[in-house]
């Protein structure tokens, strides 16, 4: 078996206590690749299609990459796959840091967790030996206080752990999985799920070594990286990266229209001019907070960093720099221009366990309806949630990690809320369910496609043309005519890079065709692109097989309206722009081999790319 993974699953079922190793064969790897890829292969045959999200019967995985550990370049991420509370269908959430490679030096490509126990528990792996260990003395305490009495319980200084919260704990359907004290498995509560099976953390010390098949060629593909990320066409946007982290060009992105403002209803030129957006870029401030540079496992680039506050109205010790995605959700959306605000809410965020995409979109839904009389300042609980009010922002963000008043409420995310108050639908700015993040189709097309028809919606890296058109001049990316096969061929290449392991930063880095050299330098496989294409393909099919099996009509229309410009905004970089998304989707059905009406892959197309045995079964009978 190829050294470039463990070929082996660990199942650990809470209800019984019993655990068992399950051997993949090395073609089953190579059909499914690792991360969500078997994720996926191995959650649509465990539940069923009529499991309650937050019992026993829904299943989670914690899932390596094929490339975590091998020493290929950006190889640093993992995938937490289950079922979502939140959307009732598939969901996966990826991460940085160092959990995955950690896991695999462990021995296991993958955890699988079934079952729910009666008390608090964490599982601690040490190599080859699995624990099941009580968990009440962690429960209760913030990711940061867990991660530190694990280290002191198991006395390992380099454990690395996926955590919850005191949101997960309570079953906040915006709960995430925490990693490294601020790396986040952010989206669709899957740090719920953990909670509902009583499970505080997944704890790992690994001391297990990988070779490559073929050592030479996969040097001198990180060589070809490493020059590019200095001298090729991307190398300045990299550069930036390094420097600044992803908020770099925050301002930027809020005035040209790709960050939504004001919950989508806004325009940066208008709304939140020049001086205020460029409040929010972490270029002006970075030099005030930075205390050291942070980077995840194998990455030559390096965009994360600790933070310290140590004065003003929020001052925060040691947290770390906030992301592009949470400077939208807080800032712009919600016109809020103040950064040291920003950052006290991501720290709140990242020790509760909670999306800051989501509780970021949340705040800013409640302030749209505060300001049209929906919501009255008795019911937010005193709470003046104005658009732009800092201190409101913080004290909300505050009461939702801490389940108080109003928080509580919203603590659910603004959908459920919604449901539950029976006001502020039309304000809503989801797709089934979910709080889209912060890069807006009317800006890059593409994302309208994504956010709605990806089997995990409201999702801005899962490949498309989005993400290339965000570099295209207006006249071109609005014309969609055509654009299928780019969005196809994006989308399918992005299946494979979060199964690998790969971060979305080696997209921007690597030379045409890296990634499937990589994957056949590391395992010895003949792996073209051909190879690399279908291996996608088949991978989105499970996961969007999923979603047909629990019962989703895939052609049902989840996502709002504001996203797709209808109607048009009438001010702004995004003026009259209003996005033909049933094109986008008959374009991307016609070439990944999608019915056309009913939006279920045809019978040929799943044949064509083999492993899918099962769900040709399920859709078309033997």
């Amino acid at each position: 078996m190829a050294g470039a993974y463990t070929g082996r699953i660990l199942f650990v079922d809470l209800s019984s206590g019993k655990q068992r190793v399950e051997e993949l064969s090395e073609d089953y790897v190579k059909t499914y690749i690792g991360g969500y890829g078997i994720g996926a292969k191995i959650l649509y045959e465990l539940i069923s299609p009529d499991a309650d999200p937050l019992g026993p019967d829904n299943v989670i995985g914690f899932m390596s990459g094929l490339l975590n550990s091998t020493g290929a370049l950006f190889g640093g991420r993992y995938t937490v796959v289950c079922k979502s509370p939140v959307t009732k269908g598939w969901n996966d959430a990826n991460s940085g840091g160092f959990f995955g490679p950690e896991l695999k030096k462990a021995g296991y490509d993958g955890i699988i967790v079934t079952g729910a126990s009666k008390k608090p528990v964490y599982i601690y792996i040490n190599d080859s030996k699995v624990e099941i260990r009580d968990a009440s003395k962690l429960w209760g305490k913030d990711t940061v206080q867990t991660l530190e009495g694990l280290i002191e319980e198991t006395g390992e200084k380099r454990l690395r752990a996926a955590i919850i919260g005191q949101a997960g704990e309570k079953l906040s359907l915006m709960s995430c999985i925490i990693n490294e004290k601020h790396r986040a498995a952010g989206r669709g509560g899957c740090g719920a799920v953990m909670g509902s099976k009583r499970l505080k953390a997944v704890a790992v010390k690994g001391t297990g070594k990988f070779s490559v098949a073929k050592p030479d060629e996969f040097k001198a593909i990180s060589g070809e990286i490493l020059q590019a990320m200095k001298d090729g066409p991307m190398a300045g946007m990299i550069q930036g990266f390094g420097a600044f982290g992803t908020g770099g060009g925050t301002g930027g992105n809020i005035l040209k229209g790709d960050t939504p403002v004001k919950n989508w209803d806004g325009a940066g030129e208008t709304d939140m001019g020049p001086t205020e957006a460029e409040k929010l870029a972490t270029s002006t401030y970075d030099a005030r907070y930075n205390t050291g540079k942070y980077a995840c496992a194998n990455c030559p680039l390096g965009c994360g960093a600790h933070y310290s506050v140590k004065d003003g109205k929020w001052p925060v010790p040691q947290t770390d720099r906030p992301e592009y995605e949470t400077l939208g959700a807080f800032g712009a959306m919600m016109l809020n221009s103040n950064a040291e605000s920003v950052i006290k809410c991501n720290d709140i965020c990242n020790k509760y366990g909670l999306d800051t995409i989501s509780v970021g979109a949340t705040i800013a839904w409640v302030m749209e309806c505060y300001e049209k009389g929906i919501f009255t300042k008795a019911e937010t609980g005193g709470i003046a949630l104005n658009w732009g009010n800092a201190d409101a922002i913080v004290e909300m963000t505050q009461a939702i990690a801490d389940q108080k008043g109003f928080g509580k409420i919203l603590a659910l995310g603004s959908e459920a809320a919604a449901k539950k108050l029976g006001k502020g639908f039309e304000y809503l700015q989801n797709a089934r369910g979910i709080e889209l993040p912060m890069h807006d189709p009317r800006f890059a097309p593409g994302f309208a496609r994504t956010y709605r028809y990806d089997p995990t919606p409201g999702r801005h890296v899962k490949g498309g043309s989005g993400i290339i058109e965000m570099n295209m001049p207006p006249d071109i990316k609005h014309n969609i005519k055509d654009r299928g096969q780019m969005d196809v061929h994006n989308t399918l290449e992005t299946e494979v890079q979060n199964s690998a392991g790969l971060c979305a930063f080696s997209n921007f880095a690597a030379p045409p065709g890296a990634m499937a050299r990589y994957i056949a330098a590391a395992t010895g496989w003949d792996f073209s692109e051909k190879d690399l294409l279908d291996t996608g393909k088949r991978i989105f099919n499970l996961r969007h097989a999923f979603n047909l099996k629990a019962g989703q009509d895939p052609t049902e229309d989840i996502l709002t309206k504001r996203a797709t410009g209808e109607p048009p905004l009438t001010e702004g970089p995004l003026k009259g722009v209003t996005i033909d998304i049933k094109k986008q989707i008959s374009e991307f059905c016609e070439i990944i081999g999608w019915d056309k009406e009913t939006l279920k892959p045809t019978r040929k197309s799943l044949e064509e790319v083999g492993g899918l045995e099962k769900v040709i079964e399920d859709l078309y009978g033997k």
